[in-house]
């Protein structure tokens, strides 16, 4: 079967959507860092539809670790297929404003003189939390990072993202070219700002000059994206490339849903993002923090809960009143009351998250959503529990979700079959959960003093012990789905 191509554009059934512009008469405007699933369903369809009355704003991508997506997608002009899947079925559409895919590890100086192109104004990136190589319940660098320190001994050629970062902007400035936009696209708390201090503190590390040059001198702008897009799987191949008639090697599975929020701070210029349906902010702060805990924290908490009780999708863990009841609790009386939006309908928000964690023709995985977790509780659910504790409310469904976490964490699950933990401290997390075993207190404690997720003040709250520990104890004694429905139902 011939490959999807521009060769074989003109061949795909009427019914998919394609580039309303010649990819090949494009120029680079944007650099982004990590271009996987989300990236390619997001960002890139935005760019699309730019491109189609403007030219100058086509992507370099770059691979941080594997050659897998640029080998998938070269031979195919980087065209790639999004399916946009709802009740109603699905609609495919190509992808054209990719232009190149860099591969860092590889050849990091190519991607630096991409990023050194004076044509490039703004770099992005969607490199997951761990991506930043910082200590998630600081915001702060971790300088004892592997790849912060790989960087560190070979600055002129890094591979992490503040490295990278850091050296493309210090090359501008010896050069003369006025430097890029940051726009990080990740779920991190004010993330333009947490992003510039990073790589400032990246910088530091290395030349003061630098570091100040970063702080006073380069615009980061802050963003809240929010599409889910589920891991590609094989079905999913088959199923779009049958549609096509053409073979495409990595398309990409998302709702039809999307918003993106993003502060407008761009000195050098920028793309007309509001003509496709972006919203132009001067603070993205609010949105951000409604997004991350609203839909971040609770897909964590039906991702560990659900994948406990044996539930594969998020829609699956849905279909149990019970979990809905759980996570419509956890929204409305944990979480909303820490979101100070007038003028926002958190209501409608809530009910249109239920209505897309409901979706079945996403697929999404509650394994997928559970990895990278000591990354991401921080953001997801910690905040909201800190902001609680302050206001003296109660938080039991936030500290059912840490509890979750741990029992997952753990490796094995209620049947006895070890779980794939995938995430950046795994070894060390199970080595505490092998240590402690099945004493709900011991594991609550040993689990609650990893400080570079909760901080010393969590770690030391007795109130958030207890309530940790109690539903860690029913986690372990009575199973998640049982857990679930006494937490659902129970006045808090």
């Amino acid at each position: 079967m011939q490959r999807l191509s521009l060769a074989t554009l003109p061949t795909l059934p009427d019914a998919v959507r394609r580039p309303a512009y010649d990819p090949r008469r494009t120029t680079t405007g944007i650099v982004h860092l990590g271009v996987g699933a989300f990236h390619r369903a997001h960002q890139a369809v935005y760019l699309d539809e730019i491109l189609a009355t403007d030219s100058q704003w086509a992507i370099a991508g770059a691979s941080l670790r594997r050659p897998d997506m640029r080998d998938a997608l070269a031979p195919q002009d980087n065209l790639y297929t999004v399916a946009f899947r709802s009740c109603e079925g699905a609609q495919l559409r190509v992808i054209g404003s990719l232009k190149t895919i860099h591969v860092a590890p590889r050849d990091p100086e190519s991607l630096l003189a991409q990023m050194c192109d004076p044509a490039v104004r703004i770099v992005s990136l969607t490199v997951t939390e761990k991506g930043y190589c910082h200590d998630p319940a600081t915001g702060d660098l971790n300088p004892a990072h592997p790849d912060i320190k790989a960087d560190l001994a070979a600055p002129r050629a890094p591979t992490s993202a503040p490295g990278l970062i850091a050296e493309a902007l210090r090359r501008r400035r010896d050069a003369n070219i006025v430097p890029f936009t940051v726009m990080p696209c990740d779920n991190l708390p004010s993330n333009g700002a947490t992003t510039q201090r990073i790589v400032s503190q990246y910088a530091a590390l290395l030349d003061g000059a630098l570091a100040r040059f970063v702080e006073g001198d380069v615009a980061f702008a802050g963003t809240m994206v929010d599409r889910i897009v589920p891991a590609t799987g094989d079905s999913d191949i088959a199923e779009i490339t049958q549609a096509l008639g053409v073979e495409d090697a990595w398309p990409v599975v998302s709702e039809p849903f999307g918003q993106w929020v993003i502060e407008d701070r761009f000195p050098t210029g920028r793309p007309d993002f509001a003509a496709v349906g972006a919203e132009m902010v001067s603070d993205v702060e609010g949105h951000e923090r409604m997004k991350l805990r609203m839909l971040n924290g609770a897909h964590s908490t039906l991702a560990y809960l659900g994948y406990l009780a044996g539930y594969q999708t998020v829609s699956q863990t849905m279909s149990d009143p019970a979990y809905e009841t759980l996570v419509r609790g956890l929204m409305s009386e944990e979480v909303m009351p820490t979101l100070h939006m007038p003028g926002t309908d958190l209501g409608g928000y809530r009910e249109a998250l239920v209505a897309r964690f409901h979706n079945p023709a996403l697929q999404h995985r509650t394994w997928q959503i559970a990895m990278d977790g000591s990354q991401k509780l921080p953001q997801r659910l910690l905040g909201t529990v800190r902001d609680r504790i302050a206001a003296g409310a109660p938080f039991e469904r936030l500290a059912l979700g840490v509890a979750a976490w741990m029992r997952y964490v753990t490796g094995t699950d209620e049947a006895g079959a070890p779980i794939d933990v995938n995430d950046p401290l795994a070894d060390r997390l199970r080595a505490i959960g092998d240590a402690a075993g099945r004493d709900p207190e011991r594991l609550a404690k040993a689990y609650l003093g990893i400080g570079d997720v909760f901080g010393h003040d969590l770690r030391d709250h007795p109130g958030f012990n207890r309530a940790v520990t109690a539903a860690l104890a029913s986690l372990l004694t009575r199973g998640a789905a049982r857990t679930v429905a006494d937490y659902a139902h129970a006045t808090h």
